[in-house]
């Protein structure tokens, strides 16, 4: 099974911590060049310095909050001038947790800016390089909500479900030029979002923290959280030429909690 990355750029944003940073390490170990993209230029050089060099590769970063639209083009347009950049991974942390009916309108403009305006300025940026090699790896990583929405996650469930209805309609459109777009949808993965998710709902409920823990894990088959490292496993696959024939996929990763069969 060919799963070699070596000679292909790959840009993985949302680097700094949790899957974002287990994905670059992957695609790095695969003998990927990174170009790290996130807002924090000290995290960005401890990430950097942490990334395998199966090769002696040199890998690179660009900073740009995700809140920031404008910016987020520039630092594209920055990378793909310097880079033929054939792997591109979306990931940028999810939106505050809250009821639907208790969000107000601008809450759902900035996600849809963060989440699905910096992915299609992303994409129009790499797609020439992507085109050109006749090889192109998209990979949003989202939520298991595209399949069933989840609690107190209103914004979210939206934004994530029009990401995955995006991602479909780009699959079908850039397929012929030998490029995928596949979604990994992250079930409970022990990183800071899950941390932050369950101190609001032992705030909302009143109950222990670790009690909240103990209920969650509860409801997942495999009894555990997940790692963000396997998560960095799908993304990883779905970037090599391993994963030639998948596209339009949205691919939950979730020890078996999600309970649709599609």
């Amino acid at each position: 099974m060919d799963t070699s990355l070596n000679s292909r750029y790959a840009l993985v944003c949302g680097s700094t911590q949790g899957i974002g940073l287990a994905a670059a390490r992957e695609l790095a170990a695969l003998g990927a060049t990174c170009i790290l993209l996130a807002r924090n230029k000290a995290k960005l050089e401890a990430a950097i310095a942490g990334l395998p060099t199966p090769e002696g590769q040199q890998h690179y970063y660009e900073v740009a909050d995700f809140t920031d639209l404008g910016a987020v083009n520039g630092a594209a347009n920055r990378i793909m001038a310097r880079f033929p950049v054939t792997v591109l991974v979306n990931n940028t942390g999810g939106p505050p947790a809250g009821a639907i009916t208790d969000a107000p309108v601008q809450s759902f403009e900035q996600a849809f800016r963060q989440h699905l305006g910096c992915n299609q300025c992303l994409v129009s940026a790499a797609l020439p390089a992507m085109k050109a090699a006749g090889y192109g790896r998209i990979i949003n990583v989202i939520s298991t909500s595209v399949k069933t929405p989840l609690p107190e996650l209103g914004v979210s469930n939206t934004v994530r479900a029009a990401v995955a209805a995006w991602a479909k309609t780009l699959a079908n459109e850039v397929g012929a030029f030998g490029i995928t777009v596949n979604n990994v949808l992250p079930g409970p993965t022990y990183t800071g979002r899950l941390e932050s998710l369950m101190k609001h709902t032992a705030e909302k409920t009143g109950k222990p923290l670790d009690e909240v823990e103990r209920s969650m894990v509860s409801t997942i088959p495999l009894r555990r959280f997940g790692q963000a490292e396997e998560i960095a496993h799908v993304v990883a696959f779905l970037a090599s030429p391993a994963a030639a024939y998948i596209t339009g996929a949205s691919i939950p990763v979730d020890g078996g909690k999600t309970p649709s069969l599609s």
